[in-house]
């Protein structure tokens, strides 16, 4: 049996199903627990195929990863550290060439620049760091959403729901230990 490493994430489904990514060690990378993410793409699972992809804080990379695998036409991956940025390229690079981008940049003033359509967006900014609203509010406001965009949020449990831009409704919600997990709809 293999013991998962701390710095170590397993693909739920779809293409690279069961394949273990590895990614450096940082102060603030904490991947989506599995069990999260197979709840999501369940929720998710009319709607990957074929999208265009926002991981807005990639760290791992978990979210885009998984959204590729299963499917996923495109994704762009947002990350600030360099060593993590720098890995994520080359797992990207061995799985996905050509369908996928990664940025070394800040989410926030990323957004600031000239938009480009996504159809899910991933926001799972550090616990803490206060990024979450605005990053989703710049998104909202900004045109780098489909009409049709789903938008996955999450935040620490006990925070409770995320603020949520105008027109927005939350579709699912969900709690695994502390991580609070929300899908997000116009």
């Amino acid at each position: 049996m293999h013991r998962k490493k701390p710095n170590e994430l397993r693909i739920i489904g779809g293409e690279w199903r069961g394949r273990r990514i590895r990614f450096p060690r940082q102060p603030g990378i904490r991947p989506t627990p599995d069990r999260v993410r197979e709840t999501l793409f369940n929720w998710l699972a009319p709607v990957v195929e074929g999208s265009r992809c926002l991981d807005l804080f990639a760290g791992s990379g978990a979210l885009g990863l998984e959204a590729l695998s299963r499917g996923a036409k495109a994704a762009t991956f947002i990350e600030s550290d360099r060593p993590t940025a720098e890995q994520l390229r080359e797992t990207i690079g061995s799985l996905a060439p050509g369908r996928a981008v990664v940025l070394q940049a800040n989410a926030l003033k990323w957004l600031e620049g000239p938009a480009q359509c996504f159809d899910l967006a991933f926001l799972d900014p550090p616990f803490g760091s206060g990024l979450l609203t605005e990053a989703f509010r710049k998104l909202d406001s900004g045109g780098w959403l489909s009409p049709a965009a789903c938008v996955y949020l999450e935040l620490p449990a006990k925070d409770g729901p995320p603020q949520l831009p105008a027109g927005w409704t939350l579709h699912r919600s969900g709690k695994a230990g502390a991580v609070g997990y929300h899908l997000a709809q116009r």
